[in-house]
């Protein structure tokens, strides 16, 4: 039931309790059903307002009404600014399966502040960026990477909410059509019946469409989408979704294919990532074939063991299979003078046994309490662990219990003269250099000497903005996102000029079967 705009803007009063309201009406006495005495050429009144006991009541009932009426929009007022949360709030504004799909008109303007993904949050669309970046969108915010705040979608992509007081995204992806460069690497965004083309977060020319403009074929009011180029589809193609229909799309001949996958639940979003492509369906997920749907393994998995850095949310997680099978990037690794292997993410961090080869996994602040958590680098050198977060560096016994000798954490320029962040560290076997990575530049640090200092920095350019290091034996292993690039020594990898073959973390390193 609809109120009148001048008393209630947008709050309709019930009618089961109001029976008698009229939406029409502006006069406060005529809104209780009061007709209002006469007056004189004087101006004083004819008649009182003596009212009948029938009246009376009818008064009062009508006038309890109009209360409730106020007080529920005051109340819906007071709700809506509790929402506006600062970053580092709790509100978590989780919805169920059925709020990804809204009208034209259902959207909210910036609500969401302090998101937190590691409560178990839906994301209404994921889509990865021209650096590999993904993007997780909920509401009108979203996540860059595996950790981090929230921020809003219009600081990166504002014309979004210039053109559609942004409140969610349905769908989103980024073209892979080499053929037609016009479109290639371009990201498309798709609200109720819209569709954004963004090409380096700058919306083309002519956008926003109509879907059936750019799409034909595909529905409105999409719930995802996902690019699928060749040879994991037969051409190249985007896989749309919406409930339980599935399209794919060709995008050379913009023919369209209905598709039923049996084996797969409903995705509320979904997102091709390191050549595999995944269904998110709440807070879990699971891994698809695109030509067929079908799902192999044990799914669903949590989102929050494989997707994001999240310290606590549960006791019944498998703590090593989440490790070695997560793509969230690594923050550190190195191997000890035994050749055991130690890799770090987040809070929690990997143990290889060298003469077993076994996988463990433990949170740090178990092992190395005073660092705690997100080392940004780490290497041994002569039976000690040297971790660095921040400007400071810690430093360990490796045998376990691992012990933080005396006087540490220290300065990190005190120990080595170089100012933090860094990325990496690492120390090749037998030396006593250690190569220290800010930036684009190495810089090597003699350990040997005191006071140490850089005693020669060269740049390196062949990997940008990595994120580990280590060095052994076989050579050199540099990591970035999900990937790991080996060059057979520091010599090898400093006069490259070309991007060696990237290796999957997840599944070559860490021995993942899935």
């Amino acid at each position: 039931m609809l109120v009148h705009p001048r008393i209630f803007p947008a709050h309709p009063v019930p009618p089961l309790l109001c029976p008698t309201y009229s939406p029409v009406v502006t006069d406060p006495l005529t809104l209780l059903g009061i007709k209002e005495p006469s007056r004189s050429r004087s101006g004083t009144f004819t008649q009182n307002l003596l009212l009948e006991p029938k009246d009376t009541m009818r008064l009062l009932s009508q006038t309890l009404c109009l209360c409730l009426a106020l007080a529920l929009c005051q109340a819906d007022h007071h709700a809506g600014h509790t929402n506006d949360v600062k970053p580092g709030g709790h509100n978590d504004h989780q919805h169920g399966q059925n709020d990804h799909q809204h009208g034209q008109n259902d959207h909210g303007h910036h609500t969401g502040f302090g998101l937190d993904r590691c409560k178990g949050l839906e994301m209404d669309a994921v889509v990865v960026n021209e650096e590999g970046v993904p993007y997780f969108f909920k509401g009108d915010h979203l996540f860059k990477g595996f950790h981090g705040k929230a921020e809003l979608s219009n600081g990166s992509f504002a014309e979004l909410d210039d053109h559609h007081h942004l409140g969610h995204v349905d769908a989103a992806f980024r073209m892979h059509y080499e053929d037609n460069p016009t479109e290639h690497d371009h990201i498309f965004f798709f609200l109720d019946t819209k569709v954004f083309s963004y090409y380096k977060h700058k919306l083309e020319d002519g956008y926003p469409k109509d879907i059936s403009a750019v799409f034909p074929g595909i529905p409105d009011h999409l719930t995802a989408a996902v690019v699928c180029p060749k040879p994991d589809c037969d051409e190249d193609s985007v896989i749309f979704f919406k409930g339980d229909d599935i399209y794919h799309y060709n995008v050379r001949t913009k023919k369209v294919d209905e598709k039923e996958f049996k084996s797969m639940p409903n995705c509320t979003s979904a997102f091709r990532y390191a050549e595999h492509y995944y269904c998110f369906h709440g807070h879990q997920f699971s891994k698809f074939d695109p030509k067929t749907g079908d799902v192999h393994g044990r799914y669903p998995k949590e989102a929050r063991d494989y997707f994001m850095k999240c310290s606590k949310f549960g006791n019944t997680t498998d703590h090593v299979e989440r490790e070695q099978c997560s793509r969230v990037h690594l923050d550190a690794i190195t191997s000890d003078d035994a050749g055991n292997v130690l890799a770090f993410r987040g809070h929690y961090f990997l143990d290889q046994d060298a003469a077993t080869e076994k996988w463990t996994a433990d949170p740090i602040e178990k092992h190395f309490k005073e660092l705690h958590s997100n080392p940004d680098a780490v290497f041994t050198y002569e039976n000690h662990l040297y971790m660095v977060k921040d400007n400071k560096i810690y430093v360990y016994t490796t045998a376990e219990p691992h012990k933080l000798l005396e006087g540490y954490p220290k300065a990190l320029k005190d120990e080595i003269g170089l100012e933090g962040p860094i990325s990496a560290a690492f120390v090749c076997q037998d030396h006593h250099i250690a190569h220290v990575v800010k930036g684009q530049t190495i810089y090597d640090i003699d350990l040997k000497a005191s006071p140490r200092v850089p005693v020669k920095d060269l740049p390196f350019t062949t990997v940008s903005s990595i994120d580990a290091g280590m060095c052994g034996p076989k050579g050199v292993k540099i990591f970035k996102g999900n990937y790991y690039y080996h060059f057979d020594s520091m010599k090898v990898m400093l006069m490259s000029k070309l991007i060696p073959e990237a290796h999957s973390v997840p599944m070559e390193l860490f021995g993942c079967d899935h």
